[in-house]
């Protein structure tokens, strides 16, 4: 059933941008929060002003084929896990070719549109997809405070790098993050300012390469 189903994707625009940094960056698009019903939530941290600004609907999201084919995928996750990740091994493998192909490096972006522990999930050997990839670089933005700090702790998978997120609701969390040396994405309106709460500001609309950036950033994106 799933044959024809294809998982990850290249054709995001934003992972593109990438590739002048010599990251050929593949990524996965579930349906975030609510969006596959039957009580599944992807999202659990996102907060309202979150899901209404989701970028789930920007670009090719906008078309209902491709919101169908999100749910698809996110219930092939969630019912069929063990299936789900031989499929993701396999096209992460065949990602790492094309990219050596192609003369650059692979990273691999899971959550485009979600915010899943991949950390705490493993296949029927008990290996998670970081295990499986020892070699390859991972990368996501996260509004779990939690993730955030088993990442900045040295508690995760040393190939998988965190970005926080910033929403409308999670201005203590920032605070602690960004003082404990994490990376935090805002989002601003106009043009990005030098520095914010005396953290130097950078642009991340240039590309989506977050694990490129230094650390103790504030990683502007403007609106």
């Amino acid at each position: 059933k799933n044959k024809h189903m294809k998982l990850l994707t290249e054709s995001n625009q934003k992972i593109r941008k990438g590739e002048k940094l010599g990251f050929f960056t593949v990524g996965l698009h579930l349906a975030p929060a609510r969006l596959a019903g039957l009580d599944i939530n992807l999202c659990p941290w996102a907060s309202k002003g979150c899901e209404a600004a989701c970028l789930n609907t920007s670009g090719h999201g906008a078309f209902s084929s491709v919101q169908e084919s999100r749910i698809r995928k996110t219930h092939f996750f969630w019912f069929s896990k063990a299936q789900f990740l031989k499929q993701l091994v396999s096209e992460i493998e065949a990602a790492k070719r094309k990219a050596a192909r192609k003369g650059l490096t692979l990273a691999v972006r899971l959550n485009l549109t979600s915010d899943v522990m991949w950390e705490t999930i493993e296949d029927e050997d008990g290996k998670t997809i970081f295990q499986h990839f020892p070699e390859t670089v991972f990368y996501d933005y996260t509004k779990s405070r939690k993730r955030m700090d088993n990442f900045l702790t040295g508690n995760f998978p040393r190939n998988y790098s965190l970005t926080f997120s910033r929403s409308e609701s999670n201005a203590k969390e920032v605070e602690k993050i960004s003082k404990a040396g994490g990376n935090v994405a805002i989002v601003f309106r106009g043009k990005l300012p030098s520095e914010w709460n005396g953290k130097r500001v950078i642009s991340g609309d240039e590309s989506d390469a977050r694990f490129t950036d230094p650390r103790g950033v504030i990683v502007g994106l403007v609106q």
